[in-house]
């Protein structure tokens, strides 16, 4: 019976059921380990899973996750399907706390992923246009910051990446090859991004935030070769996040991005401002939780989404306390060509509810569905999506307590 209570159980059997609409349904099991400290804090989190992909077969994944203090963090996923599919992301950062003068984070990446999608570029753009493309692509990545005071901090990141898009392999989808031959980005690209960022943040919690705002000022310039030669394209933008404490276990998350490319020169699609799926990063691809990751495409993009967050329960689990949240939520967006073009004059539009398991201080385990125009959209991961991001202020939270204010 102890492998069937979650409080005396060796590990937690965690069912995966992934809805994704470019992905299609992926089932597996995710056995998972927990390693606490003596407070009943996650200290390192090791979950492989076992799946199985109607588009790629079967499937194995390592994952394991290390928090080594509250100040420093690592990461390790790697796997593969039987067909097409198989990554590697490593990822440390260290000086989360903002406490000394210097945060430092870095990424190498692997991935190649079957089953991203493309209708051509526009606001307006028909789900019968779609294409299916492989898209290929390895990256590192170095951000240092100088952190000025504890909520403010100014960053560089630097990203060297080589990129492939190759024919798409999913039967009944064309290739972008034939549909979308003339498209820029097709083959082989590298781009080396330079961004400087401006950030304010006082929010109380990196992963599991209650209050407070984070807002980043950005631009950025990528070159074909280099670091600064060969201009290839250029990106500035604004990300705005706040939270509102309304009472214990009550909580309303915003977050707005506006996101520009200066320039009329021809660029490769995958670099474009786009929207769709779950996934919020300042000067990356924005959340529209009804539809697909990159349904929608141009050079300039505006993203909202507000959801009220409600702690429903709390219980124990391998030697840590599980909180369970429920999270209605709404999302719109819209992509557009030109700067002066009003960027809430075509909203597309996405409601649904989330379900979240909260390990504070450091995992979040959500699901969140979502309808829109184009029906019903489902989205699995780690952290929380679309209102909240890394690189903030970290603090503790007592095992199984959701206090009414924190400091």
């Amino acid at each position: 019976m102890r492998w069937l209570n979650p409080s005396t159980a060796p590990f937690i059997p965690i069912p995966e059921i992934d809805v994704d609409p470019n992905s299609g349904t992926t089932l597996g099991l995710i056995p998972t380990w927990l390693k606490t400290d003596e407070q009943g804090q996650i200290r390192q989190i090791i979950a492989p899973d076992v799946i199985h992909n109607p588009y790629f077969g079967n499937g194995l994944r390592g994952r394991m996750y290390s928090f080594t203090s509250d100040d420093t963090q690592w990461s390790v996923v790697a796997g593969a399907k039987q067909r097409v599919e198989s990554e590697f992301d490593f990822e440390y950062e260290t000086g989360r706390l903002r406490d000394s003068a210097w945060s430092f984070n870095a990424s190498a990446i692997y991935d190649r992923s079957g089953t991203p999608r493309f209708y051509g570029i526009g606001n307006s753009t028909h789900v019968a246009d779609q294409s299916n493309y492989t898209f290929q692509q390895m990256y590192v990545q170095a951000l240092l910051a100088r952190n000025l005071s504890h909520e403010l901090q100014v960053s560089y990141l630097l990203r060297a990446r080589s990129a492939d898009v190759q024919p798409g392999t999913l039967n009944g989808i064309p290739s972008i090859f034939s549909r979308y031959g003339g498209i820029a980005g097709l083959g082989t690209s590298h781009e080396t991004l330079n961004r400087l960022s401006v950030v304010y943040d006082s929010r109380d919690d990196t992963i599991v935030p209650s209050s407070g705002g984070r807002y980043v000022l950005y631009g950025g310039i990528a070159a074909r070769q280099g670091v600064l030669n060969a201009s290839l394209y250029s990106a500035t933008g604004i990300d705005v996040r706040q939270l509102w404490l309304i009472s214990p276990g009550n909580i309303i998350a915003a977050h707005a991005a506006l996101r520009y490319m200066p320039g009329k020169s021809e660029v490769p699609f995958w670099t474009l401002s786009n929207l769709g799926g779950d996934q919020s990063l300042p000067g990356e691809a924005q959340p529209l939780r009804g539809f697909g990751s990159g349904r929608f495409y141009d050079r300039n993009s505006f993203s909202s989404s507000v959801e009220y967050r409600r702690r429903l329960s709390e219980f124990a689990a391998v030697s840590t306390c599980i909180a369970l949240e429920i999270a209605p939520f709404i999302d719109v967006g819209e992509v557009f060509a030109h700067a002066g073009t009003s960027p809430v004059s075509r909203l597309h539009h996405a409601g649904g509810i989330g379900f979240r398991g909260v390990a504070s201080p450091f995992v979040v385990g959500y699901v969140d569905i979502g309808y829109g125009s184009e029906g019903v959209a489902a989205f699995t991961g780690i952290n929380y999506p679309a209102t909240s991001s890394a690189q903030a202020v970290q603090t503790r939270l007592p095992a199984c307590v959701w206090p009414a204010t924190r400091q």
